[in-house]
């Protein structure tokens, strides 16, 4: 398979250091686990638009629905975030997770949840065009976009539980930095985070969590996986190395591959398995 890589700056990367703690602690998926199985029920992805009063313009995001969806029932949201080469498609790209949820709620290993994709862009041109790395600090404006206008603009459209039990976060790279900076940020608003080979723009782990007390029982799940031929492992190195000598529980997976479209669309199906199931110990 031939993996879409995400720009990077002359420069970023840094030696890679492995521990006995740097491993692969769940088996490599099956080839298929995004195949279209016409034999199942099938979600439905939609490209949505809603006002961001953040922005000040229209924008987009794209939003999958479980199977059978119904405003008869009240449904867990996962909101996941892109790299910074992307945009609300590109875990569409990535992952296909149209079929790959569709495929583990058939076969009840996974909560059907809505799956929430937008643009983690916050700027009025809001494509990845030119120069990405200058959108940066757009990057971080997104905290106030999602909080004040992606949420209730779901909760307003969509039949969800609005509660922090109800709610994940996840991302890949500059999203997955994203996922960590803002779920630990707002731990009443998330109660499960989850941080695929997470870009620079991750805060610093004392930065990051604060209060390590709190964080012990605070959150369902935190999940943090990197390739073991990342060049960024060592941002995720630092993060889990904290939790761990903080005693606060998480999930740390090392796999065989780089900071590519494999890894991320592995350890989305991993962390769709456990999002809104049950809690984890720690390592």
């Amino acid at each position: 398979m031939t993996c879409a890589q995400p720009p990077r700056r002359p420069g970023f990367p840094q030696p890679l250091e492995l521990s006995p703690a740097d491993r692969q602690n769940l088996p490599e998926p099956a080839a298929d686990i995004s195949k279209q199985r016409p034999d199942i029920p099938h979600g439905r992805l939609e490209l949505i638009q809603y006002e961001s009063k953040t922005v000040g313009t229209t924008r987009r995001m794209n939003v999958y629905t479980p199977p059978g969806y119904t405003s008869d029932t009240r449904y867990p949201v996962l909101y996941l975030l892109h790299g910074i080469g992307g945009d609300e498609t590109e875990w569409q790209r990535f992952a296909d997770p149209l079929n790959l949820l569709d495929n583990l709620i058939a076969d009840g290993k996974a909560a059907p949840m809505i799956v929430v994709m937008p643009n983690g862009r916050a700027q009025k041109n809001d494509r990845a065009e030119g120069d990405v790395f200058a959108s940066a600090p757009a990057f971080a404006t997104f905290e106030k976009d999602l909080l004040n206008d992606v949420i209730p603009a779901i909760e307003g459209r969509y039949s969800v539980k609005a509660d922090r039990d109800s709610r994940a976060i996840a991302g890949l790279s500059m999203g997955g930095g994203q996922a960590l900076n803002f779920g630990f940020a707002n731990p009443a608003v998330f109660g499960w985070i989850g941080g695929f080979s997470a870009a620079p723009n991750t805060r610093p782990p004392e930065q990051l969590i604060p209060d390590p007390t709190s964080a012990r029982t605070q959150y369902h799940l935190i999940w943090l996986s990197c390739g073991s031929k990342d060049q960024l492992l060592g941002i995720s190195q630092k993060t889990q190395r904290f939790l761990q000598q903080q005693q606060i529980p998480h999930a740390w997976n090392v796999d065989g591959h780089g900071h590519d479209a494999t890894h991320w669309k592995h350890n989305l199906w991993h962390f769709c398995q456990q999002v809104f199931q049950h809690k984890v110990a720690a390592d």
